[in-house]
């Protein structure tokens, strides 16, 4: 697998993007060129210069709003890290979105694409490549004996990342200069997890590099009282990485009473996930 230019967009309300930081941070397929938080709060972004400095790296962070008066930030952050101090230097996410991506970068969503809907209202920027996790495929997109059983039936369903700034995510679908989009989408994801059993494969190589490192010890605190994570940015991330993981199907994205649906659309340029391959996840996943 050849090294990638990346972007990524992520949260802190949820585990699993920080999980992402640290696999993007080491992977050696990843060329990782700067990192966007949504809302941005001095928090955030002190917990992602927290991540920078454990690598060693100096990338640009952006900020969607760098005042938000709340920290946005899960209580698990701090217990696996300490306390780490909030810092008030960022820029403009939406300027560091467009500084850091053209037609060769794959900018990886984990949030509400209000860094990327900001970006497309101000500039003119191009990306090669949208890998966003959120959306959903359920019926008929997703054949019958795919389907998850809690979504048996289900043409949409309600999505985090996308719900969360609904009218960015439709311009990001409209958008021109995306040159494609790819969606990875909860009726795969939440058959992705981080358990005890994956916890053990991680801890025999996690001396192989300072991502597995960090994973491992992050998870170690966590599974002491969940048994196990759904790992929804970090699939994202592996596709990214490696699309073979995944299998895809071009659709049409829409949204309707405040819930996600897709359908059969080729020549549309945006595809979603249907199912993924676990072997070629894990290999991606541990591949340091």
């Amino acid at each position: 697998m050849k090294r990638i230019k990346v972007v990524f967009d992520m949260e802190t309300q949820d585990p699993d993007d920080f999980l992402t930081l640290l696999l993007l941070l080491g992977h050696p397929c990843v060329d990782l060129r700067a990192v966007t938080v949504t809302p941005g709060s001095t928090a955030q972004i002190g917990i992602v210069r927290y991540a920078l400095q454990v690598f060693d790296v100096d990338l640009p962070i952006g900020a969607y709003n760098i005042d938000h008066p709340k920290k946005c930030v899960s209580a698990w952050h701090y217990k696996v890290l300490g306390d780490v101090s909030s810092v008030n230097e960022a820029e403009e996410g939406y300027k560091v979105l467009f500084e850091n991506c053209d037609e060769h970068t794959t900018l990886i969503t984990g949030a509400p694409l209000k860094n990327l809907g900001k970006a497309i209202e101000e500039t003119s920027i191009t990306i090669g490549r949208l890998v966003a996790q959120g959306g959903f495929a359920g019926a008929p997109v997703v054949p019958e004996h795919l389907q998850m059983e809690k979504f048996k039936g289900k043409t949409t369903c309600p999505t985090f990342n996308l719900g969360g700034d609904s009218r960015s995510a439709l311009a990001a679908l409209e958008y021109s200069g995306i040159l494609k989009r790819y969606f990875v989408s909860k009726n795969v994801c939440h058959r992705v997890l981080y358990d005890k059993e994956l916890h053990v494969e991680v801890e025999k190589i996690k001396e192989k590099s300072r991502s597995l490192q960090m994973i491992w010890r992050v998870m170690e605190i966590y599974l002491r009282k969940k048994s196990s994570k759904k790992l929804h940015d970090p699939l994202a991330a592996c596709c990214a990485i490696d699309p073979s993981i995944g299998e895809w199907s071009e659709v049409e994205l829409y949204y309707q009473r405040g819930e996600w649906g897709s359908r059969l659309c080729p020549g549309s340029n945006t595809w979603i996930i249907i199912n993924y391959n676990h072997q070629r996840f894990l290999r991606t996943l541990l591949a340091f």
